[in-house]
């Protein structure tokens, strides 16, 4: 069933086009990543489907509803959240669920439930400024969550994460998607191929792919030839560029991923070339492109 549907959405700052005219829809229950470079347009998008950005054009229909005003319906949390670091971390859940028209009682229950689901119970009393960021940003989920949004929209909320710390939201971010719609922005492509179902890769303000994780990866999928050579070897590697078989080359430094259009042919072919020549090589490895891949392709376009 359909939550929400994004039509021509636009926003300009001046004669700059942030967001170029985006349409797409989410489907309720489900987790979509929404990526792009810096300067994409992540942000502005997610700002204007939270409420907080007035869009220059377009619309946003959330499940057949005429109100404009839907934020009653959405759980948002930011790149950099902000809290009161003079108040504890029940407090300020619980200041948050009032604002949200919970009442006393009910402000004080969900907060401790979601203080135990956020793993911060133990750390109740304690000042919001000595949290660590992992612990602010679960505090921040907790927030977002606190009215039982149908809808949590998240920018980038893994970015300014340690490992640990970003391991502990993407595996809350896991539980939250099973009773909850989410979108989140990222550039992290792991993260997006981990927990995601649905993709929206935007480019300079344009969707650029979308569609359901799996589709999207097996049709843009291509096998990939990756060499990873011990010196230099652009001058047999530009020779390998004209060949038949051979899509597209990427080289990063002494590694070349060769696109091929044909496995068992490229294999052969490039496997007798490499003895016969003596290049000197670290890794013949056969692969498939990835989400990064991909990802990487439409950035550069």
């Amino acid at each position: 069933m359909e939550l929400l549907r994004v039509t021509n959405l636009v926003k300009k700052y001046g004669s700059t086009n942030a967001v170029n005219g985006l349409s797409f829809h989410i489907d309720e229950g489900r987790c979509v990543s929404l990526l792009g470079a810096n300067g994409a347009g992540k942000t502005t998008t997610l700002k204007m489907l939270s409420g907080l950005l007035e869009p220059t054009s377009g619309s946003i229909s959330f499940q057949g509803t005429k109100q404009k005003d839907i934020r009653q319906y959405i759980g948002y949390l930011p790149q950099y959240p902000s809290f009161f670091n003079w108040m504890s971390g029940k407090e300020f859940l619980v200041f948050t669920a009032e604002l949200a028209k919970l009442n006393r009682k009910e402000a004080e229950e969900r907060s401790e439930e979601l203080l135990e689901r956020v793993g911060l119970l133990d750390a109740k009393k304690r000042k919001i400024g000595g949290y660590s960021g992992g612990m602010k940003q679960r505090l921040g989920l907790a927030q977002a969550l606190i009215h039982r949004p149908k809808l949590l929209i998240l920018d980038e909320p893994v970015s300014a994460l340690d490992p640990l710390g970003r391991r502990e939201v993407l595996d809350m971010m896991r539980e939250i998607k099973q009773e909850t719609t989410v979108i989140f922005s990222t550039h992290v492509l792991h993260d997006a191929q981990e927990i995601s179902d649905d993709i929206i890769i935007i480019n300079e303000g344009d969707i650029a792919i979308s569609g359901e994780l799996e589709n999207v990866i097996e049709q843009y999928r291509q096998p990939i030839i990756q060499i990873e050579f011990d010196s230099d070897a652009s001058s047999w590697i530009k020779e390998v560029e004209s060949y038949s078989f051979v899509s597209e080359v990427n080289i990063q430094g002494n590694v070349a991923n060769i696109s091929v259009t044909d496995m068992a042919k490229g294999r052969h072919i490039l496997l007798n070339e490499i003895v016969n020549q003596n290049l000197p090589i670290r890794k013949f490895e056969l692969a498939q492109t990835t989400l990064e891949d991909l990802f990487m392709k439409v950035v550069k376009a």
